[in-house]
């Protein structure tokens, strides 16, 4: 099998450029790490072991199975519960850097709060597997919470609905430092902070599952015009108190007892953003897709670099977007070393002045229609999902653009990839001949050079996702990974024909 793999990467590289040939690790700046990702529910499984609390997604996808595509859950996904050093082991052999692993709220802390008792177990388990990384020369970047909030904290008081969620969050993530931050050097508070609002508040695709009644949507309750702002607000407020803890007493030494109780460490946040091209060459189109991406990006880079919401959701929103106090505004203000960017797939926007606005929603309130095609041509080749359409210029468009009107932060490439369809009938060696991921990251790592060369500050790109896991709603009808897992054969790994390509890329001379 191995051979085989081989065989077909050297068989590709035949049919690319001179240019492509040229692109490999030394292309990119000596310090530049590449890595992958995942994040705990989907990776994890141990769903009922070591202590573990529930979490919001162990109860969504049992109360709400028609919601998942396949009526699955993580509850044991990959099982990187016990898994975990083979997977070491597969990074080390693909000539990672480093990898982004999340934690798991309730895997630590079962009732949400450390007043509830701090599960052993579950630090364990998170200082094994840093240590693993660590053993093997992989860097560990660190998200503090990727969706999975624990169940209790929403039963108690409707999770990021309530204010009262900013003084928890910030305990755990001071838990997380106090366990962890003596290794971890690089910390992400919140992962795409819009994915959560938006699905879990605007459409109820994601938990709780809450939306307007109007949209239809099989939701329980909610209110789509006031509630994903209210959530968004309390996203941002909790990464501020977490990142104004860890800076006033886990990285300034100065504020420290002793030099030895210095972290030297980085924290930021996880944004995903979609590129947004105007419909037409008009002016009103290309004001509508600044206003998209303001939505979407500008929704929380703005208030973390200027302690306010863009203007466009000032003037538009209206009332239903909240305030900030000046100490609020405050610390928001530069609350990152860096920015993680989630980078998939792009859009047209076109103005639509007329959209319906006598029922608040955030779906309507940018008065913009967002859509994959323009004159029933797509903006680029269809992948599994539904949602993604392949586009590396707007890669490379959106880090020029985040470095131009935010002042060049520093970036790590926190997630980028592409899905195959999970399709039964194939025989294993045809599932591993992933050509159209290789093409994908070959593009988008072209683009980034380019950005790169045009001076973006981006200083790490990790590719979504080491392995094929569970995709949220989309459940395991979808595969992701560079590597294969065999869900009908316990569970096992192989690599697919990305992974050997990325290996030999990432190899030194």
């Amino acid at each position: 099998m191995a051979l085989n793999l081989v065989s077909l990467v050297w068989l590709f590289t035949l049919t690319i450029s001179t240019s492509t040939l040229a692109l490999n690790r030394s292309s990119f700046p000596i310090d530049f790490i590449f890595g992958t990702s995942t994040s705990a529910y989907q990776y994890e499984g141990g769903a009922k072991e070591g202590g573990k609390g529930t979490n919001i997604w162990d109860t969504f996808t049992k109360k709400y199975p028609e919601k998942i595509a396949d009526r699955n859950t993580g509850e044991v996904s990959v099982d990187g519960y016990h898994l975990y050093k083979e997977d070491v082991g597969i990074m080390k052999y693909m000539n990672l850097d480093a990898y982004r692993l999340s934690i798991s709220w309730s895997r630590i802390l079962p009732s949400g709060r450390i007043s509830g008792g701090i599960n052993e177990e579950g630090i364990t388990y998170y200082n094994n597997m840093i240590n693993e990384l660590l053993a093997n020369g992989i860097e560990v970047f660190a998200t503090i919470f990727h969706w999975d909030l624990p169940q209790a904290l929403e039963d108690e008081y409707g999770g990021f609905l309530s204010p009262l969620i900013v003084f928890d969050f910030r305990d755990y993530a001071e838990l997380c430092f106090k366990e962890f931050g003596d290794r971890v050097k690089h910390w992400i508070t919140i992962n795409e902070p819009s994915t959560y609002t938006t699905a879990g508040y605007v459409i109820g695709m994601f938990p709780p599952g809450r939306c307007s009644d109007w949209l239809n949507l099989n939701c329980t309750g909610g209110d789509s015009g006031t509630e994903p702002y209210l959530v968004a607000h309390h996203l941002l407020l909790a990464h501020a108190a977490a990142v104004q803890v860890y800076k006033t007493k886990y990285q300034v030494p100065l504020l420290l007892k002793s030099q030895s109780e210095y972290q030297k460490g980085w924290i930021g946040i996880a944004l995903q953003s979609y590129w947004f091209e105007p419909l037409s060459n008009s002016k009103s189109d290309e004001r509508a897709a600044e206003r998209s991406i303001d939505f979407m990006l500008g929704w929380f880079m703005t208030p973390l670099t200027t302690g306010d919401y863009p203007q466009h959701m000032r003037s538009l929103v209206g009332q239903q977007l909240p305030k900030f106090s000046e100490e609020q505004a405050r610390l928001l203000r530069g609350s990152f070393d860096f920015i993680g960017l989630n980078y998939y797939t792009s859009r047209y926007a076109a103005n639509v002045p007329n959209l319906n606005k006598t029922i608040p929603c955030y779906l309507t309130d940018s008065l913009a229609n967002v859509t994959a095609e323009r004159n029933g041509v797509p903006i680029g080749p269809k992948g599994a999902s539904d949602w993604f359409y392949i586009y590396p210029m707007g890669f490379k468009k959106l880090l020029v653009y985040i470095k131009e009107k935010y002042n060049n932060p520093l970036i790590y490439v926190a997630e980028n990839g592409i899905d195959e369809n999970n399709d039964p009938t194939l025989s294993l060696d045809e599932a591993l001949k992933d050509i159209h991921r290789i093409k994908y990251h070959h593009d988008h790592l072209s683009y980034l050079q380019s950005a790169i060369r045009m001076g973006v500050n981006v200083k790490g790109y990790f590719v979504w996702s080491l392995l094929d896991n569970f995709e949220w709603t989309e459940g395991y009808t979808v595969r992701f990974g560079m590597n294969f897992v065999d869900y009908n054969n316990n569970l096992k790994r192989y690599q697919k024909l990305s992974a050997q390509w990325f290996k030999n890329f990432l190899a030194r001379a």
